[in-house]
């Protein structure tokens, strides 16, 4: 698998970005990916060291489509790569905080 097509994209809101300050990063990834390929993707596509990876299976919701028929958003794998101490940050996140 390609380090391209296996980070999805990265999840902006309060609660990850508040963990930016502690090199925590979250990104949605590939629902096939494990520990060991989400790893070695960030460290190749941002060029830092990684410490440790965790990974959910984010349920999807419940919601109404069109006039109140039900629906569900989709489920979605998402992982959080602590950095090392020593590694630098992303970019991508910086402006953000």
């Amino acid at each position: 698998m390609i380090s391209y097509d296996v980070i999805i994209r990265p999840v902006i809101t309060e609660r990850s970005m508040a963990g930016a300050a502690d090199k925590k990063y979250v990104f949605e990834v590939a629902p096939s990916a494990g520990k060991v390929e989400i790893r070695k993707a960030v460290e190749e596509v941002f060029g830092v060291k990684v410490a440790k990876v965790n990974t959910m299976i984010v349920p999807g919701k419940a919601k109404r489509v069109g006039a109140g028929r039900p629906g569900r958003t989709k489920e979605w794998k998402k992982a959080i790569v602590q950095l090392t101490e020593d590694s630098k940050t992303i970019e991508l996140f910086e402006g953000m905080v």
